[in-house]
C-alpha cells in the first residue's frame, strides 16, 4: 500500500511539475525595453552556442548567495559571470547567465529553467561587483571583457500570491568579432575564503561553452590553433545577423474588426465592453467616437487623473457615468445579485471604477505604488473581476479590451490575469496599444498565461488612436454623433442630449427621430432577420415600426384594438376643465396576442406630438421624477408643456396606484394649473377576460383578445399570404396562429404534426419538457440559455461560434417552438416557446399517458445542473418558486382565484394524488433550503385533505423560522380552525349525546386556535407596513364556532332553562357538576370568551369605520390570508348578530314582533339584545343604512333596550356611542320617527364623553365632530364654543388616523366619508353616503373613484339639493373654513389636486370621517 500512493504521489507531482507553463527570455541586448516575468514559468533548458549570434543560457538560482553580505555575494555573483563570460568569449558566442532561475532538478518541487527570482537589496552590489575585474583579468584584457560584458539587468518576478519584490539578474555577454579578434581569455575567478575570511584570488584558467556547461580547456594548443575558424565563423554570422528579412506588415485593420465583431459584419448592438486603461495621450482623447458608441459596462481606470483630464472627463461629455472604487464592488452580505446590480446602476449607466487613486475626490482615495497597490487593492480587484465574470455577466456576451495608452505597469498585469482566469481563457480578451515598447511588457506577462501565438492573435500593436477610430466607425450599427430629438410645447423639436437621457435612466424615451441613426449597412444586412423574428412570435421593437414607416418592410398590422386606444387618447387630450393631471388608459390582453404590441404602436404614432417612455422596473419614486424630468426637459414654463405618455406592461395595480399618486404629488407641488393634462398611463395588462374588463370601464379600457374581428381577419390573410411567399410557414408560426384566431384544433394539429418522430429519451426533448411546464404554469417565464448550455452540457470556447453551436445541438421540433429572447437590459439571452397556448398544448400531448406532470415537476426540482447554475439563478428560482408557490389571482389577469398554484391543484384535481402534490412540495421545501412558504403551503395542502397531524407539524416548522410572520400564525391558527371543524362533524355524525368527555378534545382544539389567531392579531399590529386583519375575522368565527358547540351539550340543551344555565356558566364563576373535572384547563379561558369576542369585533368595527372597504387589494403569493371576507359589512352585522345571541337571553324572534320584555333583565343582559338585533357596535348600525329591510323596525327596539332616561343612566363610552348612532340612522331613514331623541338630547348625553380625550374612543370622537358642527341660526358665542370642541376631537381624531395607517401607503387604505353636510336642520343635516349611490350606480370601483375625484359626479342636481356648500380660502395650497374665530381651522381636502395652487376663497361640500372633517369638490 506504502508503495502504491507513493507511486501517485511521485505521479501527481510529475503533473504538476509538467503543468508549469513555459515562457519566454527576454529579448537579447536590446535596450529599454520593459520586460517582466511570471514566477513559476520555466524558461528553455540551459542551452550551448549553435549560431553564435542565438545567445546561449545558463541558470543560476543564486537563492543561498543573495542574502549572503556585500563581499561574499559580489565574489560569489562576479565568479559566476567572469566564467560564463570567458566561456562565451573563447568560443565566440553571445549568451546570457541568469540568477534567480532553478539551474538543476536537486531542489524539490522545481523544474529546470523555472523562475523563482531572487531579492535585491541593493542594485549597486550588483552591478559595483564587475569591478572585481580589476584582479581578474590581464591589464590588457580587462578593457576588453568589460566592452563585451554588459551591465547587469534586473528583471522584475510577477508573483501574484506575494507582495515581496523579486528579480530575475541577468548579464548579456556580446564577444563582438571587433573586440575579440584572435584573442584567448584566462581569468583568475574570485574566491571568499571562510577559513582566512578573505577574498582570494584563484590561478589563471581558460574558459570555453561546451554544450549547456562552461568548463577549463583542456588540450591549449589545439584550442590556440583554432582561433582563427572561429573568428571567420563569429564574421560570417555577424554578417547574416544584418541581412534579416524585413517584418511582413500585418492588415491591422481587418484583424481588428474581426476581433471587435466575433467574425461578423458589425458590432454586436447587445454585447457588452469591459474597458481596461491607463493615462490616455491628451490627442488620442479626440478620437474616442468608437467608445461611445459601444455598451460600455464598466471601465477599470489606472489613471488616478482620468476624471479631471484623462478618458473619464471626456466620456462624461456624452454619457452618464457612475463613479466607483474597486471596494463598491464587495456585495453587502443578504443582498442578491439583482439588487447589487440595480444598486451600483448597472446596465443602466456605465461604471468607471478608479483601480488607483482619484486624484479630484476628497475622500481618502490616493494613488499608490505598486507594491502598495498589490497590499491594498488587489483583494478589491481579485473580488470585483470575479463578481463580474462569474456572477454578472455570462461567458460570450461581453468583451475585455484592455487599452494600453502609457507605460504598463503590475496592476494592470494583475488586472489581466483576474480576467484571463475567472473568464477561462482569452478568447474574448483583446490588447490595444500603439507603442511597441509599452507592448512588450504586456506581452511577457500575458505569454506566461495563455501562449505567444494566442497573444498576438489577440492583441493590435502600432495603430494610431486615430486609425482605430476611423475603422470601428465602419462596422458600428448606428452612426457617430446622431442626436435624439424630442417634440416640444410650441411645436419644433429640441436635441436630447445622451447624457441627460442616461440619467433618466427609468424611462426609455422614445424620441421624434428614434432609430434614424442607424447605418444603411445594418439595415441591409438585418432587415429580413428583424422582420422575421416579430412574425415568428419575438417581441416588437422599435426598429419594426421604423423598418415599415421606411418601406424598407410592409407596414405592419394595426389591430381594433390600436384605433380604439388612440380614440381614448385623443379623448384625454382635447381640454376640459374636469381634467385630472394623470389620466390612465388600460390595455388588458390574453397573454400572447398582441397586446404589447398594440401599446408601443400607439407610441410610436405619437411620438412626435407627445414626449414618449416606457417605465422600466424602478420604484415609483424615482418614475416619476424622470418623468416629470422628461415633461419639463428644455421647455420654459412648467404649466405649458406637452403630455407624457409613459407605458408600463405587466405592472400590478398596487405600481400603477402608487405611480399615479406619485405624480399627483409632483404636479400639485410643481403647482400646474387645474384641468392641465400632464401625464398619460398607458397600462398594458394580461387578462384572463379582457371583454369583461372592457365592459367593466370602457371610458377607460380596451381589450386585445385571440379572436379576430371581421377587419382584422381581411388584413391578416392577406397579410399571410405576402409573408409565406418569403418565409417557410414554419417561420412565421406565431403570424400564422394569429390569422388563425388561435383556434384550437390548429393548435393541436400543429403540435401533433411538429411532434412527430420526436427522441423521446434525448436531453434536448427532456428541455423542451421543462420549458413547456413552466410556460404554462408561470407567465413570462423562460429559461436562460446558460442554464440550457449547462444542461446540454455545451462548453464552448470561442464566442464566435457560441449561439451556432448551440443551435446545432437543438432538434428540428426545438428549433421551431422555442423563441430566442435577450433581456433589454442586460442583453442576456433565454429562450421561452413561441406562445403559451403552444407551451400547454406541447406539455399535454408530450405527456400524454406516459408521464405525469408531477413527475416532470419532480425531475425538473432534481435537475442539479438548472438549480446550480450561476448566471440567470435569480430569475430561474423565481419562476420555479412561483411554479409550486403562486395561487391564480383574477386581479392578476388569470382566469379565477385559486387556493394553491395551478400546478399543485392540477396534480391534487385531475391527477386526482394529494400525495404526490404533498411530495412536489416537500421536496420544494428542502431544495429552497427549508424555505417556510414552502412548509405554510404544506400545512394547507394537509390541512384540506384532513391530514391535521401532518399540517401542524408543517405550521409549526414555518412559524418556527418566521415567529413574527402574521401570515404564517394565521395559517397555524387555520389548521387548528379545520382541525376543530373536523372535530365537531365527527361529533355531530355519531348521534350521541354531547358530553364534556366527548367533546373535550374539540373544545381543547378550538381553544389552541384562538390562541393562535390572537397570536396572528399581535403579529399583524406590529407589522407596520401591512394590515392583515385575518386574526380577527378568524377569533370571531371559531368563538361562534365553539360557543354552537358549548350551547349544544346535553347538559344545557335538554333543560328548560339549558340556555341560561349556559350564560350563568360562561359569564359567573359557577361551573356544572358534569363540566367541572372532565373541563378542567378550560374554564378559564371559556369564561373569558365573551371579552375576547367583544374585543374582536370592536377592533374590526373600528377598522371598518376608517376606511374604504371595496378597494381591491391584490396579494401576491404567499403573503395572504387563509380566507378573504368578501363583504366584510354584511359579515360584521351577521357574526355580531350571531355573538349577542349566544350571550342573551331573549329570543330576538318575540322581540322583533314586538313582546314586551322583562324589566328584570341585567344591563349586560339588554346589551347582548342590542347586539343581537345588530346594535352593538357603531359599524353595525351604520351599516343598516345600506341594508334597509326591517332596518326602521330594528332600530327602533334597539332604541327601547336603553333606559328612558338616558342622561341618568350609567353608560359606557361604547353604549353612548351606538345609543347616538341608532338616533342618527333611524332620522337618515326616517325623519319623524316616533321614538328619537333631538339634536340637543344627544349633544347633552355627549357631555359624558370623558374631558380628556387621549381617552375617548375614536367613535366618540366622530361623533362630536358631527353633533356639534355648528348651526345656521346658532349665536357667535354658541357656535364658537361649537367649533373648540369639533377642532379639540378633530386633533386627537388625527392622532388616532396615523396610529392606525401605520406605514401604509393612503392610497391603499382610503379613508371612508360616511356622512355629508346637508342643507337640512338638527339631525336632518347629516346625509349618509348612501343617499347618492345612484347617481354612479352600474360603474366599477375604479370607475366612480373617477367621476367623484373628476368632479362630474358632484355636477348632479341631486346633490345640489341635498348637500350644502359652505366657504373658505386657501392659503399655500392649505384649505381653511370660514367660521372660526379662535383658531385657523384646517380641512383636509379629500382630493389634494383640486386644491387650487394661488391664494383663493373657495367652497367645497364638507364630509365626516374618522380622519376629521374633509373638503370634497372645491371650486374657486
Amino acid at each position: 500500500d506504502k508503495d502504491v500512493s507513493k507511486e501517485s504521489q511521485t505521479v501527481i507531482k510529475d503533473c504538476v511539475l509538467s503543468a508549469k507553463k513555459d515562457c519566454k527570455p527576454r529579448p537579447f541586448d536590446e535596450e529599454g525595453i520593459d520586460f517582466s516575468y511570471v514566477k513559476h514559468t520555466v524558461l528553455q533548458p540551459e542551452s550551448g552556442a549553435f549560431n553564435l549570434t542565438s545567445p546561449c543560457h545558463e541558470y543560476k538560482s543564486f537563492a543561498l548567495a543573495a542574502t549572503l553580505d556585500r563581499t561574499r555575494l559580489q565574489a560569489k555573483f562576479a565568479r559566476e559571470v567572469f566564467k560564463f563570460a570567458t566561456g562565451c568569449m573563447n568560443i565566440r558566442s553571445n549568451g546570457t547567465i541568469h540568477f534567480g532561475v532553478m539551474d538543476s532538478k536537486e531542489n524539490e518541487g522545481y523544474v529546470h529553467g523555472e523562475i523563482i527570482g531572487i531579492p535585491v537589496k541593493e542594485k549597486d552590489i550588483y552591478i559595483d561587483a564587475l569591478d572585481l575585474s580589476e584582479r581578474s583579468f590581464r591589464k590588457e584584457d580587462k578593457e576588453q571583457v568589460l566592452q563585451c560584458v554588459r551591465p547587469p539587468r534586473f528583471i522584475e518576478v510577477m508573483d501574484r500570491e506575494s507582495t515581496e519584490k523579486r528579480y530575475v539578474v541577468e548579464v548579456d555577454i556580446v564577444p563582438l568579432l571587433s573586440i575579440v579578434k584572435k584573442k584567448v581569455y584566462n581569468v583568475r575567478l574570485p574566491n571568499f575564503k571562510e577559513a582566512t575570511n578573505k577574498l582570494e584570488f584563484e590561478k589563471d584558467v581558460i574558459y570555453r561553452r561546451v554544450g549547456s556547461k562552461t568548463e577549463p580547456v583542456s588540450d591549449l594548443s589545439h584550442f590556440y590553433q583554432g582561433v582563427e575558424a572561429r573568428d571567420a565563423l563569429r564574421d560570417e554570422a555577424e554578417k547574416k545577423q544584418f541581412l534579416v528579412a524585413p517584418e511582413i506588415c500585418q492588415d491591422l485593420g481587418r484583424k481588428l474588426t474581426m476581433l471587435l465583431t466575433s467574425g461578423k459584419k458589425f458590432i454586436a448592438k447587445d454585447k457588452w465592453f469591459i474597458l481596461v486603461t491607463n493615462k490616455f495621450k491628451s490627442d488620442d482623447l479626440s478620437n474616442i467616437d468608437w467608445l461611445l458608441n459601444m455598451n460600455v459596462f464598466c471601465v477599470f481606470d489606472f489613471d488616478p487623473d482620468s476624471k479631471v483630464s484623462g478618458l473619464c472627463c471626456r466620456y462624461l461629455e456624452h454619457h452618464a457615468a457612475n463613479m466607483h472604487f474597486l471596494q463598491s464592488y464587495r456585495i453587502p452580505a443578504g443582498m442578491s445579485i439583482k439588487e447589487f446590480t440595480n444598486h451600483l446602476h448597472l446596465f443602466e449607466q456605465t461604471s468607471w471604477i478608479f483601480c488607483n487613486g482619484r486624484s479630484d475626490f476628497k475622500g481618502n482615495e490616493m494613488p499608490c505604488d505598486e507594491m502598495t497597490w498589490i497590499k491594498t487593492k488587489m483583494t478589491f480587484l481579485r473580488e470585483s473581476v470575479s463578481l463580474i465574470c462569474k456572477q454578472i455577466l455570462p461567458k460570450g456576451t461581453f468583451q475585455v479590451i484592455f487599452l494600453l495608452t502609457s507605460p504598463v505597469e503590475k496592476p494592470l498585469l494583475h488586472t489581466f490575469y483576474e480576467f484571463f482566469t475567472d473568464m477561462e481563457g482569452h478568447e474574448d480578451i483583446i490588447c490595444i496599444c500603439e507603442s511597441e515598447k509599452n507592448y512588450h511588457k504586456w506581452q511577457s506577462f500575458a505569454e506566461g498565461s495563455c501562449g505567444k501565438e494566442a497573444v498576438n492573435n489577440a492583441s493590435i500593436v502600432g495603430m494610431k488612436m486615430s486609425h482605430i477610430n476611423a475603422t470601428l466607425q465602419h462596422v458600428q450599427p448606428v452612426k457617430a454623433h446622431v442626436r435624439k430629438h424630442l417634440p416640444v410645447f410650441v411645436k419644433g423639436t429640441c436635441i436630447l442630449e445622451t447624457q441627460i437621457e442616461e440619467q433618466m435612466y427609468s424611462l426609455e424615451i422614445l424620441a421624434v427621430n428614434h432609430c434614424d441613426d442607424s447605418t444603411k449597412e445594418f439595415i441591409k444586412e438585418e432587415k429580413e432577420n428583424i422582420e422575421g423574428q416579430f412574425y415568428r412570435g419575438g417581441r416588437v421593437t422599435w426598429l419594426n415600426f421604423w423598418l415599415a414607416e421606411h418601406n424598407y418592410v410592409d407596414e405592419l398590422i394595426e389591430r381594433d384594438a390600436y384605433y380604439e386606444t388612440s380614440k381614448l387618447l385623443n379623448d384625454a387630450l382635447r381640454f376640459n376643465i374636469d381634467q385630472t393631471p394623470v389620466n390612465c388608459i388600460n390595455i388588458y390582453h390574453h397573454p400572447g396576442s398582441g397586446g404589447s404590441t398594440v401599446a408601443k404602436q400607439v407610441l410610436w404614432h405619437n411620438r412626435k406630438d407627445l414626449r414618449c417612455a416606457v417605465v422600466k422596473p424602478h420604484p415609483t419614486s424615482v418614475v416619476a421624477q424622470h418623468a416629470v424630468e422628461l415633461r419639463e426637459y428644455e421647455e420654459k414654463d412648467p404649466q405649458k408643456c406637452l403630455p407624457v405618455l409613459l407605458l408600463l406592461e405587466d405592472t400590478d395595480k398596487e405600481y400603477l396606484d402608487d405611480l399615479r399618486n406619485e405624480l399627483e404629488v409632483a404636479v400639485n407641488i410643481k403647482q400646474i394649473q387645474y384641468g392641465t393634462l400632464c401625464f398619460i398611463l398607458l397600462s398594458c395588462r394580461r387578462s384572463h377576460d379582457p371583454e369583461k374588463r372592457c365592459k367593466e370601464s370602457p371610458l377607460q379600457n380596451v381589450s386585445v383578445t385571440h379572436k379576430l374581428s371581421i377587419q382584422e381577419k381581411k388584413k391578416f390573410a392577406g397579410k399571410r399570404q405576402a409573408l409565406e411567399e418569403r418565409f417557410a410557414p414554419q417561420f412565421i408560426l406565431t403570424f400564422v396562429l394569429m390569422s388563425e384566431g388561435f383556434s384550437q384544433d390548429y393548435i393541436q394539429d400543429f403540435v401533433k404534426h411538429l411532434l412527430q418522430g420526436i427522441d423521446q429519451k434525448s436531453v434536448v426533448t427532456r428541455l423542451i419538457h421543462y420549458v413547456a411546464l413552466l410556460n404554462t404554469y408561470v407567465q413570462n417565464s423562460f429559461i436562460s440559455q446558460s442554464h440550457c448550455e449547462a444542461l446540454l452540457s455545451l462548453t464552448v470556447h470561442l464566442e464566435r461560434f457560441r449561439q451556432h453551436v448551440f443551435e446545432t445541438l437543438l432538434s428540428d421540433q426545438a428549433k421551431l417552438v422555442f423563441l430566442h429572447l435577450r433581456d433589454e437590459k442586460t442583453h442576456i439571452e433565454s429562450i421561452r416557446i413561441i406562445h403559451p397556448l403552444v407551451a400547454k398544448e406541447i406539455l399535454q400531448q408530450l405527456l400524454q399517458g406516459k408521464q405525469t406532470q408531477s413527475k416532470l415537476a419532480m425531475n425538473l426540482l432534481s435537475e442539479n445542473v438548472l438549480f446550480e447554475h450561476r448566471f440567470g439563478r435569480e430569475e430561474y428560482l423565481t419562476f420555479l418558486r412561483q411554479l409550486f408557490l403562486r395561487r391564480s389571482r383574477i386581479s392578476k389577469g388569470d382566469e379565477y382565484d385559486s387556493f394553491f398554484s395551478p400546478l399543485i391543484e392540477h396534480v391534487c384535481d385531475n391527477e386526482k394524488n394529494p400525495n404526490e402534490a404533498i411530495e412536489l412540495l416537500t421536496e420544494a421545501f428542502e431544495r429552497f433550503h427549508q424555505d417556510p412558504f414552502f412548509a405554510q403551503q404544506l400545512a394547507r395542502l394537509h390541512y384540506t385533505y384532513e391530514k391535521f397531524e401532518e399540517a401542524k407539524h408543517w405550521a409549526e416548522t414555518a412559524a418556527k423560522q418566521l415567529p413574527n410572520n402574521s401570515y404564517i400564525l394565521d395559517t397555524k391558527g387555520q389548521v387548528y380552525r379545520k382541525w376543530f371543524q373536523a372535530k365537531c362533524k365527527a361529533i355531530e355524525n355519531e348521534s350521541k349525546p354531547k358530553t364534556a368527555q366527548n367533546t373535550m378534545d374539540a373544545v381543547e382544539t378550538a381553544l389552541k386556535a384562538l390562541e393562535c389567531f390572537q397570536e396572528c392579531e399581535r403579529a399583524a399590529d406590529a407589522e407596520m407596513e401591512d394590515v392583515n386583519s385575518s386574526g380577527f375575522f378568524s377569533e370571531v368565527e371559531v368563538g361562534c364556532s365553539l360557543l354552537r358547540l358549548i350551547s349544544s351539550l346535553q347538559v344545557f340543551a335538554n333543560q328548560t332553562n339549558g340556555h341560561a344555565e349556559c350564560m350563568k356558566y360562561l359569564l359567573t364563576d359557577y361551573i356544572p357538576e358534569e363540566l367541572d373535572r372532565a373541563w378542567e384547563p378550560f374554564h378559564g379561558r371559556l369564561k373569558k370568551l365573551h371579552k375576547t369576542m367583544q374585543d374582536a369585533l370592536e377592533w374590526i368595527s373600528e377598522d371598518l369605520s376608517y376606511f374604504q372597504t371595496d378597494i381591491g387589494y391584490e396579494e401576491e403569493t404567499p403573503e395572504s390570508p387563509e380566507e378573504k371576507i368578501s363583504h366584510p359589512l354584511i359579515w360584521l352585522a351577521k357574526k355580531s348578530a350571531e355573538y349577542g345571541k349566544y350571550f342573551s337571553e331573549a329570543d330576538s324572534a318575540l322581540l322583533l314582533q314586538g313582546q314586551k320584555i322583562e324589566s328584570k333583565l341585567t344591563p349586560f343582559q339588554k346589551r347582548m339584545i342590542i347586539y343581537h338585533l345588530g346594535g352593538g357596535n357603531i359599524i353595525s348600525v351604520l351599516s343598516k343604512l345600506a341594508d334597509q329591510k326591517d332596518a326602521v323596525r330594528r332600530l327602533e327596539h334597539i332604541l327601547t333596550l336603553y333606559p328612558s332616561n338616558p342622561l341618568k343612566a350609567k353608560f359606557t363610552q361604547t353604549d353612548i356611542v351606538n345609543y347616538i348612532a341608532a338616533h342618527i340612522s333611524l332620522n337618515c331613514l326616517s325623519p319623524q320617527p316616533q321614538k328619537a331623541d333631538s339634536l340637543k338630547e344627544l349633544q347633552a348625553l355627549c357631555r359624558q364623553f370623558p374631558s380628556d380625550k387621549r381617552k375617548c374612543l375614536p367613535s366618540a370622537l366622530f361623533l362630536l365632530t358631527i353633533l356639534f358642527w355648528p348651526e345656521d341660526h346658532d349665536t357667535n358665542q354658541e357656535r364658537e364654543s361649537k367649533y373648540e370642541i369639533v377642532q379639540s376631537a378633530v386633533e386627537h381624531l388625527e392622532k388616532g388616523y396615523w396610529a392606525k395607517m401605520k406605514d401604509i401607503p393612503q392610497r391603499k387604505r382610503r379613508i371612508y366619508t360616511h356622512f355629508f353636510l346637508g342643507n337640512g336642520n338638527g339631525l336632518d343635516k347629516f346625509v349618509h353616503k348612501r343617499k347618492f349611490d345612484k347617481i354612479t350606480k352600474g360603474f366599477s370601483v375604479s370607475e366612480k373613484r373617477l367621476k367623484w375625484f373628476s368632479g362630474e359626479a358632484w355636477k348632479s342636481p341631486e346633490i345640489a339639493t341635498m348637500l350644502k356648500r359652505v366657504s373658505g380660502w386657501t392659503e399655500d395650497r392649505v384649505v381653511y373654513l370660514e367660521g372660526p374665530q379662535k383658531k385657523k381651522f384646517n380641512i383636509l381636502p379629500l382630493f389634494v389636486p383640486s386644491v387650487p395652487h394661488g391664494n383663493e376663497n373657495i367652497t367645497f361640500y364638507l364630509g365626516f370621517t374618522f380622519r376629521g372633517p374633509v373638503a370634497c369638490n372645491i371650486l374657486v
